[in-house]
Order: C-alpha cells, then sequence, then structure tokens
C-alpha cells in the first residue's frame, strides 16, 4: 500500500561546513562510509553550482510565481565521478520580508513515489494553514530519484498498468493465488527490463536522503528544514540519522515505524489490521449520518452494502469494467483521508439508488488520460522499487500465503489487496540491503511528531517508536482521529504548535494530546 498515495547557491568554500561527511555509525559497513563520502563529494559540487531557476516547463502545471530548476546527484553514491541523474526541483520564495527569512523548508508527501512539486502552490492557492510559515520560508518541492521528471522508471506498460477489470484480489482458489503469484513475478522482472539494473539497484531510501541533502547545498544551505508527510517521515528519520548536524528543524507528520524488523514486511501487515479498524470508523460515519446516505443505520448494514456491491462487481464488473479491484483502490480513499469520507459515500449513495454511472466514472480508468496513467504506473514503480530493494523480504511462499490468509480471517478489507502489491519484492532481481538503524546523532534538534492515533497507512505506533529514537523529540497526538496526513488540517491545537515550532523553534515542554479535527459534515 502506497503510503500517502494510493515526496539552491554559494561557493565551497563558504559552506564547507554544511558538506562535512556524516560520522560513519557504528554498525556501518565500508560501502556506507564511501557512500557517505560520495555523497559529501556530490554536496560540495552541488554548492558550487547552485540551481538554475527559470520559469517552470508549461506543462508541469506551476505558474508564475514558483521557479523551477535541476540537481544533478550521482546514481551511486559510492561512485560519486561516475554516472549522474538530474532531480526535478521548485520554490517560491518567502510572503514576508527579506528580514523574516529562515531559509527553505524542504517538503516529500509520501509514497515513496510520491512527487514534491505540488508544495509551492500551497502558497500560490493561499492555504491559511501555511500561511505564518510561508512568510518565514521559501517553500521547495522536488521529484525524488525515479519520479515524475527525476529520471522516472517504469515496470510495466502504463496502458495495460491501469487496464481493468483486474483480477479479484481476494483469491477464491490455489489457481488464484498462483495467477497472482505469476503477476508479481512478471511485474518484478519487469522492472528490471524496463529501469535496468544500475538504476534499480539504487532506488533507496537511503540515497533519496543522501539526494536531499545536495539539494540543501545546492539551495545554499547550510542546514536543512524538513517536512515529511506518510513515507516522507520515514525518508526524514533516515536523513536525520544520516546527517544529524545538518538538520534545522524537521516536522514528521504521519509516521512510519523506523524500526528495522517493520522496513518493510512487517508495515504492510500492521497497515492490513489498522486500514480495518479505520474502515469500520468510516462505516459508522456513514451509518450516522443515513439521512444523507440511505445506506443503513447501523455499520453492520453498510457493511452488508459493501459486500453485496462487492460480490455484484465480481459477479459482472460494472460498466464492464469496475470489478472488486478497482472498488478497492476507489473505497480505500474514504480509511485513508477523512476529505474522501463525503465524496466515496456519496458515489456509493448512488449507486444503491440505482445511479451506476457516478461509480463508474470515479472507479474506472480513463484510458484516454496517458499522461495521468504514466504518472500511476510511475508511481507504483518507484514505490516498489524502493520498497523492495530497501530490506530484506521473505521469500518462502509458505510464509507469504500463511501470514496474510491469518490476517484476512479478521481483516479483510485490504489484506489481499496489500500482498499482492508487495509480492513482487519476493522475487527482486536485485540486492536487497540492510535498512538504517534510525537513531539520535551528533547536533541533532528536537524533532517534532505529529500523529493521529487511528490513521490507517502509517499506525500509530510508528509515531511513539521514532519518538523513542529521536532524543529531544516532541509527540504531538491527535487523539481519536485517523485521517492519514494531519498537519494540513485544520486543528489550530496541532496547526498553532506547528507555527511556533517551524517560526521559533520552540517545542512543548512535554507530549501533546490535542482532540480531533472536525467531523466531515454530508
Amino acid at each position: 500500500m502506497a503510503l500517502g498515495s494510493a515526496g539552491v547557491l554559494v561557493t565551497a568554500t563558504l559552506i564547507a561546513g554544511a558538506v562535512a561527511a556524516p560520522a560513519a555509525s557504528a554498525d556501518s559497513r565500508h560501502g556506507q562510509d564511501r557512500e557517505a563520502r560520495g555523497a559529501a563529494i556530490a554536496a560540495a559540487r552541488a554548492a558550487q553550482a547552485g540551481i538554475d531557476w527559470q520559469d517552470c516547463p508549461a506543462d508541469w502545471g506551476l505558474a508564475k510565481p514558483i521557479q523551477c530548476g535541476w540537481v544533478s546527484v550521482p546514481l551511486d553514491y559510492a561512485d560519486p565521478y561516475g554516472k549522474q541523474i538530474k532531480l526535478a526541483v521548485d520554490r517560491i520564495g518567502n510572503t514576508g520580508t527579506p528580514q523574516e527569512r529562515q531559509g527553505a523548508l524542504v517538503y516529500n508527501p509520501g509514497g515513496p513515489g510520491g512527487s514534491g512539486l505540488r508544495f509551492p502552490a500551497r502558497v500560490t492557492s493561499k492555504n491559511p494553514v501555511w500561511a505564518n510559515v510561508a512568510k518565514a520560508y521559501d517553500f521547495v518541492g522536488f521529484d525524488p530519484r525515479g519520479v515524475g521528471h527525476s529520471a522516472p522508471i517504469s515496470c510495466m506498460d502504463p496502458q495495460e498498468y491501469v487496464k481493468a477489470p483486474k483480477m479479484d484480489p481476494v483469491p477464491d482458489s490455489e489457481a488464484d493465488k498462483l495467477a497472482q503469484r505469476k503477476l508479481a513475478r512478471e511485474y518484478a522482472d519487469g522492472c528490471l527490463d524496463r529501469t535496468g539494473r544500475a538504476m534499480l539497484q539504487q532506488m533507496t531510501t537511503p540515497n533519496t536522503a543522501r539526494d536531499l541533502d545536495v539539494i540543501r547545498a545546492a539551495l545554499g544551505e547550510k542546514k536543512i528544514n524538513y517536512l515529511g508527510v506518510s513515507y516522507g517521515t520515514y525518508l526524514g528519520a533516515v536523513y536525520g540519522t544520516l546527517f544529524p548536524g545538518h538538520v534545522r528543524r524537521m516536522v514528521v507528520d504521519s509516521v512510519v515505524n523506523p524500526d528495522r524488523d517493520n522496513i518493510w514486511y512487517e508495515a504492510n501487515l500492521n497497515q492490513d489490521i489498522a486500514f480495518e479498524g479505520r474502515w469500520k470508523d468510516w462505516e459508522d460515519w456513514v451509518a450516522k449520518n443515513d439521512a444523507a446516505f440511505h445506506l443503513g443505520t447501523t455499520r453492520d448494514a453498510v457493511q452488508a452494502k459493501w459486500l453485496q456491491l462487492r460480490a455484484t462487481a465480481k459477479k459482472n464488473p460494472i460498466g464492464g469494467v469496475v470489478g472488486p479491484a478497482e472498488l478497492l483502490a476507489f473505497f480505500q480513499s474514504a480509511p485513508y483521508y477523512d476529505s474522501s469520507w463525503v465524496p466515496v459515500a456519496t458515489v456509493f449513495s448512488k449507486y444503491v439508488a440505482g445511479d451506476t454511472q457516478a461509480l463508474v466514472d470515479a472507479a474506472a480508468p480513463d484510458m484516454s488520460d496517458t499522461a495521468g496513467n504514466i504518472s500511476s504506473e510511475n508511481g507504483n514503480a518507484v514505490y516498489t522499487a524502493v520498497e523492495c530493494t530497501d530490506a530484506k523480504w521473505p521469500t518462502s511462499w509458505r510464509k507469504w500465503d500463511r501470514d496474510n490468509t491469518r490476517l484476512n480471517a479478521q481483516y479483510p478489507f485490504l489484506t489481499w489487496s496489500n500482498a499482492w502489491m508487495n509480492l513482487p519484492c519476493a522475487t527482486w532481481p536485485v540486492k536487497q540491503q540492510t535498512p538504517v538503524n534510525v537513531r539520535t546523532g551528533k547536533g541533532l534538534p528536537p524533532v517534532l511528531i505529529v500523529q493521529s492515533t487511528r490513521d490507517a497507512a502509517t499506525p500509530y505506533e510508528g509515531a511513539v517508536e521514532l519518538h523513542q529514537r529521536f532524543q529531544g523529540s516532541r509527540l504531538i497526538t491527535e487523539k481519536d482521529a485517523g485521517s492519514h496526513g494531519v498537519t494540513g488540517l485544520v486543528n489550530p491545537c496541532i496547526n498553532d504548535r506547528v507555527d511556533t515550532y517551524l517560526l521559533t523553534g520552540r517545542v512543548d515542554r512535554a507530549d501533546v494530546t490535542c482532540g480531533p479535527h472536525a467531523t466531515p459534515k454530508p
């Protein structure tokens, strides 16, 4: 399950402090030392080159005054003078006075596979939640390696990737499982064929963290201010571990559990449990608003209608294209984001009332949207490449089958769908790495951690784990809420503290629990 989707200019002498290689941790190997040196070399080079800011290309959809540019990074940090790739970056200057400016705030929205290029649009759209912070910071976004405009990778033909209807993710037989296993193996092979071994081997979170440090240097910043959501929290955690002295301020929102044992197989199993809980929260809300949606006055009644819809779509895909897989892809946005509660319930309600077209429009792929389909396929390719290359995955099908069969019995909403999405990692064609041991290093400032208790994509335990690993960090808990990505929502108890931290560096003396943001209204 993609986390959160369903991510510059002085001379080298002036910023010598900005390019010192991070201290190697006790458990680092020779290769990591070489990569640390490579990252320092690449950062020094980027600091000298800076970024040639220009108006953004017309087809990027980023209007002036947002500016775009490129930062070159080594494909392989162990070989910093070898092949380079270009990363797309964009920015908008701070809205306050030159005296108010505190540097660049760099953003990653998650994925892996999400683009951060829309981040400066929070300023041009006058997003009130970010107005105070925008006075002090340039908002900087980027496409991580492999994503979008940054040496994009691919694993299969995009039109084939979106084609519907797909197989029902919930298997009825061993034959169904065999068919899904074959698809997963073909997908893994496709990643190698279409992306190439050299690139695929370097699609890792530590490399993206090194890229982030090169971007920092190219921006002319000695230290980075960073905002990461979802997978972006793991990127931040790895960056903070590899480059603790290069962090000025860091906000992580909806946190991936950084425990090595959790990355990434266990993380996906834990998602299945959390998604079931948040799906039930949504069904309770739909039942409470039966006057608007007419889907039943109890959770069980809403669930019965869902199962009926699923069975109908399995027997005869709705409109010829919407089967159970397509239904799940659409409906899972409700447990992900509160902003999807009303739209998903509205489409469901229309379908039950006899309007099937609304559901087809919402859940079926648009085969004419070739640019959107290329983007979707690319996002999934990056998700797969990073998660599969970051860590060792079980290769035994018996283990996958046993774990997912057991979970599906209690948490059926997403379990098998998530399993097949990740199964390419069982036959991954390049060497799998060992995750970074996330921990506090010299110079790491207090990190602000924000998390809702009922988040489905990144369960609450992840925030607690990172809080324990980053000494001096502060945890803001949004109680009885579960939208994925908290800092963008209106909740003054949270918004004011994020503002205070980014503007002054101050955190509360102790951890804080906030009430939930407002529940959506139909």
